[in-house]
C-alpha cells in the first residue's frame, strides 16, 4: 500500500470519528445533520481516495471512482431533504436554554 494511500485512509477514518462524536455530542437534529453532511461526505472521500491510490490504475478503482462521485453527489442532498423535511414538519431549531 502507498504511503500516500495509507495517509488518505486515516485522515478520512479520523473525518468518520469525528462525525460520530458530533452525532452523540450535538443537541439537536439540524446540528446533527449538518455534522454528518460535511465531516461524513469528507471522510468516506478521502477513504475512496486513499483506496483509488492503493488499488492503482485498474477497473476495481474505476468502479471506487464512480463510487465516490455518486457518494460526493448523494450525501449532501440527502442531507438537504431531510433537513428541509424535518423543517416542514414543524421539527423546531435548539435553542439555548431548552435544555437537552
Amino acid at each position: 500500500m502507498s504511503i500516500a494511500g495509507t495517509v488518505l485512509i486515516a485522515l478520512g477514518l479520523a473525518f468518520m470519528v469525528i462525525t460520530a462524536l458530533g452525532m452523540i455530542r450535538l443537541p439537536d437534529f439540524y446540528s446533527r445533520v449538518h455534522a454528518v453532511s460535511k465531516s461524513e461526505t469528507l471522510g468516506i472521500t478521502l477513504v475512496l481516495f486513499g483506496l483509488i491510490l492503493h488499488e492503482g490504475a485498474t477497473m476495481v478503482s474505476l468502479k471506487i471512482g464512480l463510487i465516490l462521485v455518486f457518494v460526493a453527489v448523494a450525501n449532501p442532498v440527502g442531507a438537504h431533504l431531510l433537513t428541509r423535511a424535518a423543517l416542514r414538519t414543524g421539527q423546531m431549531p435548539w435553542r439555548r436554554g431548552d435544555g437537552g
